[in-house]
């Protein structure tokens, strides 16, 4: 829904969550990024995640690909909550989602388990 009263100008009410998992940094770049490739079917309001793969050029994407539990429960989010990105920073890797605005911003316990087991394959790589 649009704002009938849109602000001309300011930051805007745009938040995201970031999880971040602390990660010796023996391992490469390539090694840590990943992000969520998701199949749906059905148009606009409708559209629901049917499948999700993982696509990154390391290791961390093998495994994600290879937890069909995983898979199978960001299969049951929303397409907005099942785009998750996987990406390192200087000391840690960051695992996040997409923007969302102040009315909407939250993270679902069932979200929170998948951003865990997200960590734990973080943490094996």
């Amino acid at each position: 829904m649009q704002d009938p009263n849109p602000l001309p100008w300011g930051a805007l009410d745009r938040y995201q969550a970031h999880f971040i998992v602390r990660k010796n940094s023996g391992s490469s770049f390539a090694d840590n990024v990943a992000k969520t490739i998701l199949t749906t079917k059905g148009h606009f309001g409708s559209k629901v995640v049917t499948k999700v793969q993982w696509n990154g050029s390391g290791e961390l994407s093998l495994k994600l690909n290879a937890d069909n539990e995983l898979n199978e429960m960001i299969a049951k989010q929303t397409v907005k909550d099942a785009t998750i990105y996987v990406e390192p920073t200087d000391t840690a890797v960051r695992i996040r989602g997409k923007w969302d605005n102040h009315i909407s911003f939250g993270i679902t316990k069932e979200l929170f388990e998948i951003y865990d087991r997200i960590a734990g394959h973080i943490k094996t790589v």
